[in-house]
């Protein structure tokens, strides 16, 4: 198993969206066509813990314990092309397994990668985090078609007129906790980053209730996005943990 070394999390930070803007610096990967995932290389193509995966093939049942701090922040937004990503100050973290993991950035993806039986949504969320030992744990929501969101919607706005570097939008508070669900009963297993390099010793929490999205909401995420969801891996020997 590839593991990510010990990293600050400034360093994480800039490995993360150097990832998410590679293609502008001469990497050249996209979603599709010649420069798709299927010619991702590296980790991506070699590891045999990637992600994402499809949920169903959960091989147990568990129910693991995590808790989030998120407090309202300023928003800080920047458009990056294939993603929208809000990033945050020091202070917001997720604890789950006895370790803190500090939340860095929420990015997104149209339609969800994570499946279960197949099924994906038509958005979701990322919410990266580091500990300070520089290891990473994603918090995945997705979103299903309903009620519009109103922290969404602040994210949508700000992203209309931002650019690749990341800036504060003037009088705008974004409500974090607004966009995850009150219970977080999650799937749990290890895996890796779904841009490249694809690192492995992800920690993936994704949570089993959705937040909804308006229609129109989803569709202007798409118009920002375009499509920017990794096709699902195997699961091979992992273990995979269910909500009870």
């Amino acid at each position: 198993m590839r593991t990510l070394p010990r990293l600050s999390a400034l360093m994480i930070t800039a490995m993360l969206s150097a990832a998410a803007t590679a293609d502008q610096h001469g990497s050249g990967w996209s979603y599709s066509g010649n420069t798709g995932p299927d010619s991702w290389g590296g980790a991506c193509t070699e590891g045999s813990m990637q992600s994402p995966i499809d949920l169903a093939y959960a091989n147990t049942v568990g129910e693991i314990e995590v808790s989030i701090d998120y407090t309202n922040v300023p928003l800080n937004i920047a458009n990056l092309g294939k993603t929208v990503q809000a990033n945050f100050p020091a202070g917001l973290h997720m604890t789950t397994g006895g370790k803190v993991f500090n939340l860095i950035q929420v990015h997104f993806h149209t339609p969800s990668e994570h499946a279960i039986s197949g099924e994906l949504m038509p958005l979701v969320a990322h919410f990266v985090h580091a500990t300070d030992e520089g290891a990473l744990g994603v918090l995945g929501v997705m979103f299903e078609e309903g009620d519009a969101n109103a922290e969404l919607q602040k994210i949508i706005d700000g992203a209309k007129t931002a650019g690749k570097e990341a800036t504060m939008v003037e009088g705008v508070e974004l409500v974090v906790a607004d966009l995850v669900p009150e219970e977080l009963d999650v799937y749990r297993y290890m895996g890796s980053l779904t841009t490249p390099p694809c690192s492995e010793g992800v920690n993936w929490h994704v949570v089993s209730d959705s937040m909804t999205a308006s229609n129109r909401q989803i569709s202007q995420m798409e118009r920002l996005m375009g499509m920017n969801a990794r096709p699902l891996l195997p699961v091979n020997n992992r273990l995979v943990v269910a909500p009870e």
